[in-house]
């Protein structure tokens, strides 16, 4: 734009209104990209870990570096999810396509990319998400599994008769179609979720041990691969038998695990049914929103897929 253009356009920003002035806040902010600080420096080499990088030029918009101690050179997203992921002026508008938890189609129109890209995009941004949970639950300790359809979206072979998106199990009840996945809530509200091959005292045990601290006191309903791991593992055990009626036994309960598995599972329901090999992308996507609730904004969840929090601060743990 010439000068004397700018200078015309600059002066009719007067006769804007507020609304209108808040679309060219947005479409300004988009059309700078990210924020200077939202890609980080890193710390140490992404490939000898050692502290001992110098700045070696720039390349791609990026600052480079070079180790001393191997020689390598490396940018702030070496090592990263989205490493050699092009099109960065866009990443923060796919954050927020997240945090509104909009569908790949969807989500390609609010970013203006392909429907492709938008799904490579989910899987690489979830890719650390996924790893961001509880790593030692303590108090009263709530658990409990759910299901979800095994499905294998996306795949052109088949071991089955194809169904329709979302759709139902063959079988009642359940059954080898469906995926289990455990919950675990302590009443401090940290939590952490596994995708199970099989839901049994091996499966259960090898996801709780290291989880569940020793002097917790475990809820869970009556199942019986629960009894058997607190009883191996020398921790109190409450189970809560909801067919005799009885869901709340004083203050034991896992009424916050039920309600996190309700919210869980509806919100799931818009995608149509989730690729069993993805699961637990999309396990760590809803543990994201749940941890930040109304205060995630796109920065956060950019930060987050970056790895830029630790694990253990994330979880407060």
């Amino acid at each position: 734009m010439k000068a004397i253009q700018f200078s015309r356009w600059i002066a009719q920003l007067s006769t804007l209104n507020p609304k209108q002035r808040d679309q060219l806040r947005t479409s300004l902010s988009r059309a700078s990209g990210l924020p200077p600080d939202a890609i980080k420096a890193p710390s140490h080499c992404p490939h000898c870990q050692s502290r001992e990088l110098r700045p070696w030029g720039a390349s791609s918009d990026l600052p480079r570096y070079r180790c001393k101690a191997c020689g390598k050179t490396s940018n702030a997203l070496t090592g990263t999810p989205m490493a050699r992921l092009r099109k960065r002026h866009l990443w923060q508008d796919y954050a927020e396509a997240l945090i509104q938890s909009l569908s790949v189609r969807k989500a390609a129109i609010h970013c203006g990319v392909s429907k492709n890209t938008a799904f490579l995009w989910r899987h690489r941004f979830l890719s650390r998400i996924a790893g961001h949970q509880a790593q030692h639950a303590s108090g009263i300790v709530e658990a409990d599994e759910t299901f979800f359809l095994e499905s294998f979206k996306g795949q052109r072979k088949l071991p089955r008769p194809p169904r329709k998106r979302g759709g139902s199990a063959k079988r009642r009840g359940l059954s080898a179609e469906q995926i289990p996945v455990l919950v675990v809530r302590d009443r401090s509200g940290q939590q952490a979720d596994f995708k199970l091959e099989k839901l049994d005292a091996v499966h259960v045990g090898e996801q709780l041990r290291p989880l569940v601290d020793v002097d917790a006191i475990l809820c869970t309903d009556s199942a019986g691969v629960y009894a058997h791991f607190a009883k191996a593992a020398g921790i109190t055990h409450r189970p809560i038998n909801p067919s005799q009626k009885r869901r709340v036994d004083g203050a034991f309960h896992i009424q916050n695990v039920n309600a996190y598995d309700s919210r869980l599972k509806s919100w799931m329901i818009p995608f149509h049914g989730v690729a069993t090999k993805y699961l637990t992308n999309y396990l760590g996507w809803r543990r994201l929103l749940e941890r930040y609730n109304a205060q995630i904004n796109p920065l956060i969840c950019l930060g987050e897929s970056l790895g830029y929090t630790d694990v253990q601060q994330l979880t407060q743990t």
